[in-house]
């Protein structure tokens, strides 16, 4: 057996996730007062912040308490009695030198210079590494989100690491699509029996291009059933849907997900214009106002602002939501207005206009804050949250858990636009539960990659 790593956490861990104290196995784990000072900051708030915060509070109020002893913390505390998984110890620690001698004098002199003052706490909490790195060389990890602060513990001569039990390997994206090179031949059968058997590995509702080895120009695509077939999609279904036609074969896929009734959990990613949004409210109208498939749709995005906040808002839950819901509004009104423009068509007259605000008063669309959701049981509803890249692991499990009976959810986002201080490409709720989720029956993703909004967009997200 190796020699026993210790673990230093930084305050931003221990936020990002409850858990994260669990997370090292047979090492120990370090929580630097100066992070308890910290926590104590956040454990008021109404928020995944002051949750986790008051989780690891109270767990570490549950090891105090096993002891008879007082300044067992300081000693170290076994983690199986919180985690049967973690068979390390805990430290709560402040200095450990010891008084008066000269490497507490050395580690004084460091730590109140100019370049790392100690009323910083970010630098308390590198002290702690530091002196447990002094005393135990190569077996202190400081980990932490702050890339700040992993880059002062480099500089310390400390490993640093970034907290990645939720991580998502970046070159491992799931796109929801495979290339498949068949004979000719297969693809003829294909196109006669709207099927085919396939024995290469395929996730539940990944999407199959077939390709035909004889001729690069002749292909199909299908949707592999997890049980060994794919099955070639109707095009007569995704054709036009509430006056909008797919523009590349990924929104195509998009909307044969959108549009399944069997398909429960959808996740749409994509840069800007690629037209996440658009296909899910254009999938959400046509189901709910015309196939009456579910009664009613909602919507809702993470409350983080791009830039600077703008501060209180005055009125009432609506009001407040309408500028946070303005991207939402756009589109109804985009998609209501194809839909007006083919009803003149299609009749010769112009009837009752649908619009944003009708739908809104005749609670046809709901606009919600995440930040109410949890403890609903939500039934027979489209559900869209967008801008999901926003939102932790922990919130898409309590968003995801909240679907009753007949309810369709879709999850739409960018992960490479992150405005969560807390969150990466790698961490966030939507890229974690396309991983976690792939291959299930009930789950279907796509990666949408071409800009359609226009060719400005097109050039501003593929140059800037």
């Amino acid at each position: 057996m190796g020699k026993i790593k210790s673990f230093v956490l930084d305050t931003n861990v221990l936020l990002h996730s409850g858990q994260s104290i669990e997370s090292f196995q047979d090492n120990d784990v370090i929580i630097p007062m100066a992070v308890l000072e910290e926590l104590d900051k956040f454990k008021k708030n109404n928020d995944e912040l002051g949750r986790n915060a008051r989780m690891v509070i109270r767990k570490l109020d549950r090891l105090r308490q096993s002891e008879t002893q007082p300044g067992k913390l300081k000693e170290g505390i076994p983690l199986q009695r919180v985690s049967k998984t973690a068979t390390g110890r805990l430290f709560v620690l402040s200095s450990s030198l010891p008084p008066g001698s000269e490497a507490e004098r050395a580690v004084d002199a460091l730590f109140s210079s100019g370049d790392m003052p100690s009323s910083v706490p970010d630098n308390r909490i590198l002290r702690v590494a530091y002196e447990r790195h002094l005393a135990y060389p190569n077996q202190v990890i400081m980990i932490s989100k702050d890339i700040n602060v992993r880059l002062k513990a480099d500089a310390l001569g400390i490993k640093a690491m970034d907290f990645d039990s939720n991580h998502v390997s970046s070159d491992k994206f799931y796109t929801g699509q495979t290339l498949l090179t068949v004979s000719d031949e297969t693809i003829t059968r294909a196109f006669q029996e709207k099927s085919i058997e396939n024995n290469a590995p395929c996730p539940a509702n990944c999407f199959v291009q077939l390709a035909s080895r004889e001729n690069e120009q002749r292909t199909a695509i299908g949707r592999a059933d997890g049980k060994g077939k794919i099955q070639l999609l109707d095009y007569s279904l995704t054709d036009r849907v509430w006056n909008i036609s797919p523009k590349n074969k990924e929104q195509r896929m998009a909307l044969d997900l959108l549009l399944d009734p069997e398909i429960r959990l959808v996740t749409l990613v994509g840069g800007a214009g690629t037209g996440k949004t658009l296909l899910a409210l254009a999938a959400a109208l046509q189901l709910t106002l015309q196939q009456e498939k579910y009664e009613r749709i909602l919507v809702s995005r993470p409350i983080i602002p791009l830039g600077k906040d703008i501060g209180f808002l005055p009125g009432s839950k609506d009001a407040k939501l309408s500028g946070w819901m303005q991207p939402i509004f756009d589109n109804l009104q985009f998609l209501l207005g194809d839909q007006e423009q083919e009803n003149v068509k299609s009749s010769g007259k112009r009837p009752g206009r649908l619009t944003p605000d009708s739908l809104l008063n005749s609670h046809k669309v709901n606009l919600e804050a995440l930040t109410y959701i949890r403890g609903r049981s939500i039934a027979r509803q489209f559900v869209i949250v967008d801008e999901a890249q926003n939102l932790t692991p922990h919130e898409v499990k309590t968003i995801i858990s909240r679907c009753g009976n007949d309810t369709k959810m879709i999850l739409t986002g960018d992960p490479g636009q992150i405005d969560n201080p807390y969150l990466d490409k790698s961490s966030n709720g939507l890229s974690y539960a396309i991983e976690k989720l792939k291959g299930q029956s009930l789950f279907g993703h796509i990666t949408l990659a071409r800009s359609e909004r226009s060719d400005l967009a097109a050039i501003a997200a593929k140059l800037l």
